[in-house]
C-alpha cells in the first residue's frame, strides 16, 4: 500500500491493520526482510493512528475551550 493510500485510512482501518500486522510479527515464521517490512508498516500505521487521535483531541479541545470561556 502506498503512503498516499495509507494516509486515507480511517483511524479504525489503520488500527485494525496495525493489530493484524503485530499479530503477524508475533506469530513468527517470516523472513528477516518480511519482518522488517511488517515492522515498517506497523510504524507507519501507528504514526497515522497517533495523528488521528491528536486531531480528534484538538477538535474536542477547540469545542471545550469556547464553552469554558462562556461560564
Amino acid at each position: 500500500m502506498s503512503t498516499e493510500q495509507t494516509e486515507r485510512l480511517t483511524y479504525e482501518e489503520a488500527r485494525a491493520e496495525l493489530v493484524a500486522t503485530v499479530e503477524r510479527l508475533e506469530a513468527g515464521g517470516a523472513t528477516l526482510e518480511e519482518s522488517l517490512q511488517l515492522w515498517e508498516r506497523g510504524e507507519a500505521l501507528a504514526d497515522l493512528c497517533q495523528r488521528h487521535l491528536e486531531g480528534a483531541r484538538e477538535r474536542l479541545q477547540a469545542r471545550i475551550e469556547p464553552e469554558a470561556a462562556e461560564d
